[in-house]
């Protein structure tokens, strides 16, 4: 639903007179700019960030991933950032981070032909904080889900980086018909990061070391030696999001809070499995954040199988933007993933040559605001000159 009102106060302790005191969210004085197809409100827009090489290099340009601003039915003001046609791949960022700090790698899957969007999680990026601080898990997903309803989406497949494949899990697994599948990148599911939670529950100092890790481990992301052009190109993707942090570094203390006293993500798998939702998890070896493990136990409990990124650290996908195009094209054209795409198409009454009108007609409502936020782009793109990946990989099929 794109309209109408929100019974917000029956998803948080203390009710509605709890929301009544400290609001929904804490508004800014932006005033909506536009009203989209569907009833949601377009606060700001700008396609102004470069997703690819710079603009004047004509020989090797990606498509350009348009940013904005959007208020739901409840007045929540969420960021998201949209590009391309066809089958929708939702991402979500990890902590600390934004939809656009992937833009590199997004541009690169939209030019392999699918519509990516990518939607700021409660308290980063553009996206509004949660009542209460949002120390519960499950409201950042039920978040996530309005914006996904509320964009228009019928049914897209689901990949999450760290924390946020800790959300699309959870989202496909309560509504595993939304789900095509779920790509896990070095995400905080799985038993072995459920370990290190429970324990830090009772050391939070640990939970503090592994968040000092993270922040060393984002830094080296950053080719300043090896790519000094990579480096200036990730470096104007993330000033936005440094920019925010230094103003107000509590912003992120909400989330923070919400990963320390997460529950098991085990029901998510098994309920994954049980539904026959598709499970890829990809995760770099080097990882020392989220461990290698824990890929291979939530694969296990899913029924999923696991692509290993070889050298590859917590924010490899960040460190080389072709990596995660290049494993997903591999994997989508592979026997096994044209199986499943026929399939998929089939439940859904399509066939494998169905043009863009026709998937678009199944995958979205047909006033669905995503497509109005959607920026125009030729039919059919035109051909870029595809890198080398930086890192290779390896599959581990279920045994």
């Amino acid at each position: 639903m794109v309209s109408g009102e929100h019974d917000l106060g029956a998803d948080w302790p203390g009710g509605e007179d709890a929301v009544k005191l400290i609001g929904p969210c804490r508004q800014d004085e932006q005033k909506p700019v536009a009203t989209l197809e569907g009833g949601i409100d377009l606060i700001s827009s700008s396609d102004e960030v470069l997703a690819g090489p710079g603009r004047h290099d004509e020989s090797d340009r990606f498509p350009h991933l348009a940013r904005h601003r959007i208020s739901l039915a409840d007045g929540h003001q969420v960021g998201v950032a949209v590009c391309g046609r066809g089958v929708p791949i939702v991402l979500v960022h990890g902590y600390t981070a934004e939809g656009m700090l992937y833009a590199q790698t997004l541009s690169r899957i939209v030019a392999a032909g699918f519509k990516v969007v990518a939607i700021d999680s409660a308290g980063h990026g553009s996206t509004q904080g949660l009542p209460m601080g949002g120390a519960d898990f499950e409201a950042y997903t039920r978040l996530l889900g309005r914006v996904v309803d509320e964009l228009g989406i019928r049914k897209a497949m689901f990949a999450g980086h760290s924390m946020g494949g800790r959300l699309v899990t959870e989202l496909a697994a309560r509504h595993p018909d939304r789900a095509l599948g779920v790509i896990l990148l070095d995400a905080i599911v799985g038993e072995p990061w459920d370990r290190i939670v429970k324990i830090s529950r009772f050391n939070p100092l640990l939970l503090a070391g592994v968040g000092g890790i993270l922040l060393a481990d984002s830094l080296s992301t950053v080719p300043f030696v090896h790519d000094p052009r990579q480096a200036v190109k990730f470096g104007r993707l993330a000033r936005p999001m440094v920019r925010s942090h230094l103003r107000n570094p509590l912003r992120i203390a909400g989330p923070g809070i919400s990963i320390l006293r997460s529950t098991s993500s085990r029901w998510m798998l098994e309920k994954l499995r049980k539904e026959h939702v598709p499970v890829v998890a990809i995760h770099g070896d080097r990882d020392v954040v989220v461990p290698l493990s824990t890929a291979r136990s939530a694969a296990k409990i899913a029924g999923g199988m696991v692509v290993v990124v070889e050298g590859g650290r917590h924010s490899w996908l960040l460190k080389d933007p072709e990596t995660l195009p290049a494993i997903l094209r591999e994997l989508f054209e592979s026997p096994l993933g044209q199986e499943s795409r026929r399939r998929d198409f089939e439940r859904l009454g399509l066939d494998l040559d169905a043009g863009l009108d026709e998937i678009e007609s199944v995958f979205y409502d047909p006033d669905a605001a995503v497509l109005a936020l959607t920026p125009e782009q030729p039919d059919p793109l035109p051909q870029v000159r595809r890198r080398a990946p930086r890192y290779s990989w390896r599959i581990e099929l279920p045994a």
